[in-house]
C-alpha cells in the first residue's frame, strides 16, 4: 500500500485497485473509458462523475453537478467541493473509494467519518441484521421500507429482542440514537448503503 495519498477500491469482479494520488494531476472520475479513473461496469456512474484534486497541499473530491445520480462522502451527498479526510469513503453509484493518506492519518475516523463505521467495526451478528434490515432496498428500489424486526427475527432465527438489541447498537455506531429523525431505520439503511457498509451484493 502507498504511503502517500491513494483511493483504493474494488471492482465489479471483487479485485483491490489503489490509484495513487500526484498533486500534479487532476483526477477524473466516471463511466467514460477515458476517465482517470473509469468505472464502466456500472451504468449509474455518468461518464464525468467527480474529479479529485489536490489544492493548497489538501486533497479534495468535486462534483459541481457533474453527475447525474450524485457523489457521497460518508453517506452525505456534496455539493460543489469537499475536503478529504484519511479514511473517507467516497460513494459513487455502486463503487465505494477509500481515500488513504499514511502521512496525514484522520485524527479520529469515527468523528471524521461523521458517523460512519466500517464493516469491520460491526460484529458478524450485527452486519447479519443490518443486511437483512437493508434488503428490500436491493436494486436501488426506492419506494420501500426496511424490514420489519420479526422478518429480521424470522429470517436470522434469533428473538426480536435480540434484533431490537442489535438495531440499538447500529444506531449508536450510526450516530442516529439521538437522531429525531422519524424513520431511523430507514435512515439507518441510507447510510449503510451510500457508504458502501451494506452493497447490492450482499442482498
Amino acid at each position: 500500500m502507498s504511503l502517500g495519498p491513494a483511493l483504493q477500491f474494488a471492482d465489479e469482479h471483487g479485485r483491490i485497485h489503489e490509484h495513487v494520488l500526484d498533486a500534479a494531476e487532476r483526477v477524473s472520475i466516471g463511466r467514460s473509458p477515458d476517465a482517470t479513473i473509469p468505472l464502466e461496469a456500472d451504468s449509474t456512474v455518468s461518464r464525468l462523475h467527480a474529479i479529485i484534486e489536490s489544492v493548497d497541499s489538501n486533497w479534495t473530491v468535486i462534483d459541481d453537478g457533474l453527475s447525474r445520480n450524485g457523489t457521497f462522502v460518508n453517506g452525505e451527498r456534496i455539493t460543489g467541493r469537499r475536503l478529504l479526510r484519511s479514511g473517507d469513503k467516497i460513494c459513487i453509484g455502486e463503487y465505494v473509494l477509500t481515500f488513504r493518506d499514511a502521512i496525514r492519518p484522520a485524527l479520529t475516523m469515527t468523528s471524521a467519518a461523521g458517523g460512519i463505521p466500517t464493516r469491520s467495526s460491526l460484529t458478524d451478528a450485527q452486519l447479519k441484521v443490518l443486511v437483512a434490515l437493508c434488503r428490500p432496498y436491493k436494486g436501488g428500489s426506492a419506494y420501500t421500507v426496511p424490514t420489519s424486526n420479526q422478518q429480521i427475527a424470522d429470517e436470522l432465527y434469533i428473538s426480536t429482542e435480540t434484533v431490537k438489541t442489535h438495531l440499538r447498537a447500529l444506531f449508536t455506531k450510526f450516530a442516529l440514537d439521538e437522531n429525531p429523525h422519524p424513520n431511523k431505520r430507514a435512515r439507518l439503511v441510507e447510510k449503510a448503503m451510500l457508504s458502501g457498509v451494506v452493497t447490492d451484493r450482499d442482498l
